[in-house]
């Protein structure tokens, strides 16, 4: 029995993630995949995806029947191991002896044959242990399910668990590393890291611009069904279709966007001159330019591919992309609005990129806020005296966020921190604006988004305004 295309490229991708620090949402669009059938490509998404997010709660399956210890299994054999077991456990419509059988033969596609008979045995016991199999089944539906207002709740008080205990319990019924959910504990409370943590193991929503009518037509005739966006009113969200392969957005007349991004490019508002400086893929550059149609709009990007796909994107006439250092922009001018969406962590994205939370470490933190500091300062000099600044990046760690902020005016007295709030209320009074509960969105004076608490993902944004001197 041959090895299925979307089994094959699963494997792949994985390998290819852990191997080269790849992005799977990223591979799984690239060319190499695009001759798979609409259900290969979508068994394949279903298997890479899960997989990722899932992977401590599967391997502590893994480690309960193993006679080795899985970090001494080579990469190739645990990731067969991890793929079979997502389809014993989650893909119902998914023969149990094909998922076996594949497995095994995808370990002698990767030359570790010597590996089948123990992949085989061990997938064979996972599988007739039918009650454990039930147990890891629940806990996974578990966490997708809604609970009744007050339900968990209250069934923690009357557990009497320690809030130690309750955090190890999140992580490990949510496959989240330990570290990750401590510190988010501590930032939101335990209401709101309980809906991060539920809404980073869902599908996300697929959010896109508004398109026009004669778009907005072809995509109805292509089976896309649109719903209007729940942040944005000039945002649409997929509820069914395959937007990839409509003729509106091969085209590159819209875009993917998760809405709480379309709204940190909202943010700057307008302006005559208008400097992107971290631009690729392009999607707030296009926002930008749609906003601005009469401003000079510079977008930056420090590598020549990303800055290819920016020109592509970014669609407007007005924007001049260059290739170049964010903190050593070849610039001599200013201008009165400068964005930094600034290269971060992404852990408010980890519904799209799940791969995150096993490759981030705490240290990591430290390094990436010593280069989004640079960023920021860099860019600080290009602001015009009354201008302004959005810093943002789609990360949920203060060391990212208002640390950086905080570092950065604290370093220059020429600028001021401006609320949030009033540019949202500008949004919502020109009609931008469709989610109405504005606290939800601010802590203090800064845009902060949630995953599972607002819409889209986990995105931050400040307003820097340079001050007038007489």
């Amino acid at each position: 029995m041959a090895i299925s295309p979307a089994r094959t490229a699963a494997f792949d991708i994985l390998l290819q993630v852990v191997r080269e620090d790849a992005y799977a949402s990223e591979l799984l669009h690239s060319p190499g995949y695009e001759k798979l059938s609409s259900a290969d490509h979508g068994l394949a998404t279903e298997i890479v995806m899960g997989v990722l997010r899932w992977r401590s709660l599967l391997d502590s399956g893994l480690a309960r029947f193993s006679s080795r210890k899985l970090e001494k299994l080579d990469i190739e054999v645990l990731i067969s191991l991890r793929m079979a077991l997502l389809q014993l456990l989650l893909l119902d419509r998914v023969p149990p002896r094909a998922a076996v059988h594949e497995s095994v033969e995808l370990i002698k596609r990767a030359r570790k044959k010597s590996a089948a008979p123990f992949v085989n045995a061990l997938l064979r016991k996972v599988s007739d242990y039918a009650d454990w199999r039930h147990e890891l089944d629940s806990a996974v539906k578990e966490s997708r399910e809604e609970p009744a207002p007050g339900a968990a709740r209250g069934l923690m008080v009357r557990s009497l668990r320690s809030p130690e205990e309750r955090i190890s319990n999140l992580a490990g019924r949510y496959a989240h590393p330990l570290w990750m959910v401590e510190r988010w504990w501590q930032a939101f409370g335990e209401e709101k890291v309980r809906l991060i943590l539920r809404s980073n193991q869902r599908v996300p929503v697929t959010a896109i611009d508004m398109p026009c009518e004669a778009d907005e037509s072809a995509l109805n005739k292509s089976g896309i069904v649109l719903l209007n966006g729940a942040l944005l009113r000039r945002a649409a969200l997929i509820e069914s279709g395959d937007i990839a392969h409509s003729e509106p957005f091969r085209a590159g007349r819209i875009t993917i966007q998760d809405e709480a991004s379309q709204l940190v490019a909202l943010l700057a508002g307008k302006g005559s001159t208008i400097l992107d400086c971290c631009a690729a893929p392009g999607g707030k550059t296009r926002i930008l330019a749609d906003r601005n149609p009469q401003a000079l709009l510079v977008a930056a990007e420090l590598h020549m591919h990303r800055a290819r796909l920016l020109r592509k994107r970014a669609g407007a006439g007005n924007v001049h992309v260059m290739v170049a250092d964010a903190c050593q922009l070849p610039l001599r001018r200013q201008f009165d609005r400068v964005l930094v969406d600034a290269p971060c962590s992404g852990t408010g994205t980890l519904s799209r990129h799940p791969e995150i939370k096993w490759r981030l470490k705490p240290a990591d933190l430290e390094d990436l806020q010593s280069k989004q500091l640079a960023i920021l300062e860099s860019a600080m000099k290009y602001v015009v005296p009354e201008g302004r600044l959005i810093y943002s990046t789609c990360s949920l760690e203060h060391e990212e966020n208002e640390d950086v902020v905080e570092k950065a005016l604290a370093a220059d007295s020429t600028f001021r921190l401006r609320d949030c709030r009033g540019e949202l209320e500008r949004l919502r009074a020109e009609g931008e604006l469709a989610w109405t509960d504005l606290d939800s969105l601010l802590a203090g004076p800064f845009l902060r988004t949630l995953p599972g608490v607002d819409p889209g993902d986990g995105f931050f944004a400040a307003i820097l305004e340079k001050k007038r001197f007489i």
